[in-house]
């Protein structure tokens, strides 16, 4: 009847009216029993990070706000923060129910909370007094919050009060902070242009930072900034000169926020925090949490230590350091137990380079990508492989030394880190098999990677030395892979668990391929690529990698890797420069780098990794025998290579030596040439002088024999006895103790011509004398 349906929707109204009466009841008695004092004092409850031990490892707190007031903010900045966050904000009360029915719509088709519509008083509530738990629960402690600071504070004081407490990257939290951080001046005296920057930073200020990543950060800040046209706060004219503005960063450092050690660590449990258990940074700063982790404070300190040791990285130009990074997990549980995202001075949540990097991993793909599948698929460690010239649709890899071998064993293949038979193992293979195996060691792909240099580590993007070091993880763990973390539980100011890990671990490959791959890669340390990491004593297995430099003419590398393990620990080192250029790149092998600093590292963790070996009880007998006839043969060839080496230094000092006889010989005959010269010349001279001298005797007897030509005995028969010379002519002839004279004849016989110098000069006397 009608009269009973208008009954029954009266009564239905009615109790509709009351239920929302009611509810509206107990949402102001919730709101006015609310507690928003802690906005009043911006100093917030530290977080205690404790290592595997639980002993505390950091302190950390956001303890260096600064706040400002509103007449030292400049009204481009609220305005940028107002048109990129909340464009409603002076309109609604705190609630923007128009955004709340749009992430209604969306949550309802996906199923699942993604999406909050929240405003910027919200957001301020959410920051200070929750977590970032997306649940219905917890939005509707937000809407209480929200409406309990509305009406408490001002618009003017909740927009001070968000702009102090918001985080803007390299350490800067609050407005004043981030302007003397990036621009190295008050917030008073920001332009339109950095005003715009800085509320861009809001929504992700790791990746927005302009001093990481300025093109980013200038097309964000050219998006706020027609926002802020469109809501009429500026105009276009404004709009192209902020654009034109000339943006010098100066970067001044932001106080440090920990209290304690192992600041990169503690930077990835913030990330993890955020991602797995949906914490912010405010919350882990301010909120008072204690956060218990996997970290091995004696093997992180051994990293840091080894970072701190500028000789075993390459020399860096003035103007650019030589990056690198590393990271080590627990193969049987993926603790992470040691990490750094980086060289240098750190900051406040800086890039990651051991977890946010991605790079190609060059050869250290091999494994993953290629022997593991191929393992899997029937082929064995002394398998001959192909090592010939390759072509695939114009692809033609190349070994490092462009040399074909023609026939190679897997093994050889793997330690010496050949790469056309690696290519050619994984045509054979088939390329798909190759890429669901690098997909299940957890590294993602793209289309672009989905080619057969795939198998020497060629991809588009690349991957992070987190996700190396968990995959290789798996061959120490049997075949087991183990998610990676760095926390284990977390606990609110309360002492309530509010997240814990749970162990997530798939099998990967059966035990007998992970030994076999464990047997080749260990080849690597002993006798391969990577004999710069082995420690003696010590099981290690690894693999080098190195990528190419993309700049033709140029013989260099842009990537070092090495990712190895022990028994008891994996890990992955990474090392090159964030940008790489004709001035700014690696001329070395990874070899001689990265294997070398995760050799320096696991020898300073020693006290703490168990001197164990690997096990490899599944391979059998078959393999001992093959390999000791691979060691014997190595063992010859680099009996022969030593040989071969001594014969040439042999034969470069035999030629050394003969150089210097030659050399000897030569400066002695040029020596006994000039000396004979000096004795020819001198004798040449003395020669001319005794000319000279018989020259002016001869003109001082003609001279005298002129003179007494009348006083000459005439005769043919001249006796002399005893000491009497008698003298006929101008010749004297002497025998004995006679003189004889004949004739007036004055030359002398032929023998007599060879007298000595002496002998004429006697003479010359004696004729003198008889002329007289």
């Amino acid at each position: 009847m009608p009269w009973r349906s208008k009954g029954l929707m009266f009564k239905i109204t009615t109790a509709t009216a009351a239920l929302i009466a009611c509810m509206f009841l107990v949402f102001n008695i919730a709101v006015l029993a609310s507690d928003v004092s802690k906005l009043e004092d911006p100093a917030p409850q530290p977080t205690i990070i404790y290592d595997q031990n639980g002993k505390i490892a950091s302190t950390i707190a956001a303890s260096d706000i600064k706040g400002v007031g509103l007449d030292e903010i400049p009204k481009n900045v609220i305005h940028a923060v107002i048109a990129t966050e909340d464009q409603r904000f002076y309109k609604h009360h705190g609630i923007n129910y128009v955004g709340i029915a749009r992430a209604f719509i969306e949550n309802v088709k996906s199923g699942e909370v993604v999406a909050g519509g929240s405003t910027i008083t919200q957001q301020l509530a959410k920051n200070v007094f929750l977590t970032q738990d997306r649940t219905y629960t917890r939005k509707l402690k937000e809407l209480v919050l929200t409406k309990k600071i509305e009406r408490t504070y001002s618009k003017d004081e909740i927009i001070v009060r968000y702009l102090n407490q918001i985080y803007f990257g390299e350490g800067a939290w609050g407005i004043e902070r981030a302007a003397e951080t990036y621009f190295g001046k008050n917030a008073k005296d920001l332009t339109l242009s950095e005003s715009a920057i800085l509320a861009g930073l809001i929504k992700a200020p790791s990746v927005l930072s302009p001093v990481k990543n300025f093109e980013k950060s200038m097309e964000r800040r050219n998006v706020v900034l027609s926002l802020m046209q469109k809501e009429g706060y500026i105009t276009q004219s404004e709009v192209n000169q902020a654009k034109a503005q000339k943006i010098v960063l100066k970067s001044k450092k932001a106080t440090d926020d920990y209290d304690g050690k192992y600041p990169h660590y503690v930077d990835h449990i913030i990330e993890e925090a955020s991602e797995k258990y949906g914490l912010n940074a405010n919350e882990i700063l301010a909120g008072g949490y204690s956060i218990y982790t996997e970290l091995n404070p004696t093997m992180q300190e051994a990293t840091e230590k080894t970072y701190a040791n500028n000789r075993l990285f390459p020399n860096s130009p003035s103007d650019q350091l030589v990056q690198s990074s590393a990271v080590f997990v627990n193969p049987s549980t993926g603790g992470i137990q040691a990490l750094i995202g980086g060289r240098g001075e750190h900051t406040f949540r800086q890039f990651n380079r051991a977890t946010q990097l991605k790079r190609q991993p060059g050869s250290s793909m091999k494994p993953l990508a290629v022997y593991t599948p191929a393992l899997e698929n029937g082929y064995d460690i002394f398998d001959e492989l192909q090592d010939r010239p390759l072509n695939i649709s114009g692809y033609t890899p190349l070994n490092y030394d462009k040399r074909f071998r023609g026939e190679v064993s897997m093994y050889q293949a793997v330690i010496e880190s050949y790469n056309v038979p690696a290519v050619w193992l994984l045509q054979k293979i088939g390329l798909e098999k190759g890429l669901d195996s690098v997909r299940s060691f957890g590294i993602p792909l793209e289309k672009e990677d989905e080619t057969p240099a795939i198998a020497l580590g060629g991809m588009h993007e690349g991957t992070s030395p987190l996700k190396m070091a968990q995959a290789f993880a798996a061959f120490a763990n049997n075949g087991v892979m183990v998610e990676a973390h760095a926390i284990k539980e977390i606990k609110n100011a309360d002492g309530e668990t509010i997240g814990k890990w749970k162990k997530k671990s798939k099998r990967i490959m059966d035990a007998v391929t992970a030994q076999k791959i464990t047997y080749m890669l260990k080849g690597v340390v002993q006798e391969g690529t990577g004999r710069k990491a082995a420690i003696s004593g010590r099981d290690i297995a690894g693999k080098t990698g190195t990528t190419q430099l993309p700049i033709q003419g140029l013989d260099g590398a842009k990537d070092h890797w090495f990712v190895g393990y022990t028994p008891e620990i994996a890990g992955a080192v990474w090392l090159g420069y964030d940008k790489t250029d004709a001035s700014h790149y690696l001329s070395s092998s990874s070899g001689s780098t990265s294997a070398v600093i995760f050799k320096e590292i696991i020898s300073k963790s020693q006290s703490v990794l168990p001197d164990k070996t690997f096990d490899l009880s599944l391979l059998g007998s078959k393999y001992k025998k093959k390999n000791q006839s691979v060691q014997v043969e190595q063992e010859e060839k680099q009996e022969t290579e030593k040989q071969e080496t001594e014969d040439k230094a042999q034969e470069q000092k035999e030629k050394q030596q003969e150089k210097e006889e030659q050399k000897q010989e030569k400066e002695q005959e040029k020596e006994q040439t000039k000396q004979e010269k000096e004795q020819e010349k001198e004798q040449t001279k003395q020669e001319k002088e005794n000319e000279k001298q018989n020259e002016e005797q001869k003109q001082d007897s003609g001279t005298q024999q002129g003179n007494n030509g009348n006083s000459n005995t005439t005769g043919n028969t001249g006796n002399t006895t005893g000491n009497t010379s008698n003298t006929t002519g101008n010749t004297g002839n002497t025998t004995g103790n006679t003189g004889n004279t004949t004739g007036n004849t004055g030359k002398p016989t032929q023998e007599q011509q060879p007298q000595t110098q002496e002998k004429q000069q006697n003479q010359e006397s004696t004729q003198s004398q008889a002329t007289q």
